[in-house]
């Protein structure tokens, strides 16, 4: 809504626009992909020991599905009243609450496939310090601080650093991305530096995986087929296929969690250098674009399992082992002979075989 002023669309008691159906899709897809993803993953742990890389993926579907569960169903009480979050409470309560889930979860999932990155770059560059201290209690112990950091970090508006406010059509709420007041700013800056910190992170991290494995992979053909101690040490927990299928998994991940998340950065940061006209549009499509991101990591997680990938290999396989091959046909009016022709025998040395014969049986 270009026409109307962030002061407006804080204060709109009744939606403005959107369309319900596209939002109960898109809550009916978060879910179950979550739910798939989380059984996929129960029936990993039951097949092996959860490493620390499972307990991560599956703390971030849990923390996926809690956000979707934390924040749609307002979104769809609000286009079936055609109310507001503002005015769906007195005081702003829902509003708040909303902004505070919006905030939360989408830090935390940040915080989430970081450690991710991390956990990888340590079992590629650390492999000895990896298989020692971290295990998959390391896990049970990261995620609750992970979450009270960011609960911490999301309190602060409460206590007046920053706030949560209102954006149009009225289904949303998310801390002000226009701040007029200096500590409000601060705030708002400092949620920006520490997802662009995490991003990057992310992303170098995973180079660095891919550029170790490459080494990897050299190394053993140059060897003619021996692996050197490094890597026979960590072929102990995990085989290479593994650690591609994992790598593989968490590259997919961090290009969704880049797309989803950077352009919420980047509009931060243009916001508070104010050299750009200030879109109220802009700020609500990258807090969109932003909450897809629950949407795609599991369903990227169910694609590229390894049981769906050698589900759909040995599909591929089993199509072209069935091709019978296609057998050359001749004319036969037309066959060309084998051999050159050969004059028939001449009498006289049938008569000798004959008279050889005749001797042999006397």
């Amino acid at each position: 809504m270009e026409n109307k002023d962030n002061l407006t669309c804080h204060d709109i008691v009744t939606v403005s626009s959107g369309n319900p159906y596209t939002s109960a899709a898109m809550f009916s897809a978060d879910v179950l992909g979550n739910l798939i993803a989380l059984v996929l993953l129960e029936m990993g742990r039951r097949r092996q020991s959860p490493s620390f890389f499972h307990v991560l993926v599956t703390a971030l579907m849990i923390t996926d599905l809690l956000g979707t569960f934390s924040v749609s169903p307002l979104v769809l009480a609000s286009y079936t009243q055609n109310r507001t979050l503002v005015d769906m409470s007195k005081n702003r309560a829902v509003c708040v609450y909303f902004g505070f889930s919006m905030t939360f979860f989408s830090l935390a999932t940040l915080a989430i496939v970081c450690t991710m990155a991390l956990e990888r770059y340590l079992s590629f560059g650390q492999p000895y310090f990896y298989e020692r201290h971290l295990t998959k209690r390391c896990g049970y112990i990261i995620i609750p601080l992970i979450y009270l950091v960011c609960v911490v970090f999301c309190l602060a508006p409460f206590m007046g650093f920053g706030d949560y406010v209102q954006y149009c059509p009225g289904t949303w709420c998310f801390f002000d991305m226009n701040p007029t007041e200096t500590k409000h700013k601060v705030y708002v800056g400092v949620y920006a530096s520490l997802a662009l910190i995490m991003i990057s992170t992310t992303v170098v991290s995973n180079l660095f995986v891919v550029y170790h494995l490459f080494i990897m992979y050299r190394r053993c053909n140059a060897h003619g087929g021996r692996v050197t101690r490094q890597i026979r040490f960590y072929q102990k927990s995990l085989s290479m296929t593994e650690e591609v299928e994992h790598l593989l998994l968490l590259v997919f991940i961090t290009v969704a969690f880049v797309i989803c998340s950077f352009p919420l950065v980047v509009r931060v940061y243009v916001n508070l250098i104010g050299r750009s006209k200030e879109s109220h549009d802009a700020d609500l499509a990258a807090l969109r674009l932003l909450s897809f991101n629950s949407i795609i990591d599991p369903w990227v997680f169910i694609i590229l399992t390894p049981s769906v990938l050698r589900f759909i290999w040995r599909k591929l396989t089993l199509c072209k082992a069935q091709r019978p091959p296609e057998a050359p046909t001749f004319s036969q009016e037309k066959a060309l002979p084998v051999g050159p022709k050969l004059p028939p025998p001449s009498p006289l040395i049938e008569l000798q075989n004959d008279e050889v014969e005749g001797v042999n049986k006397t």
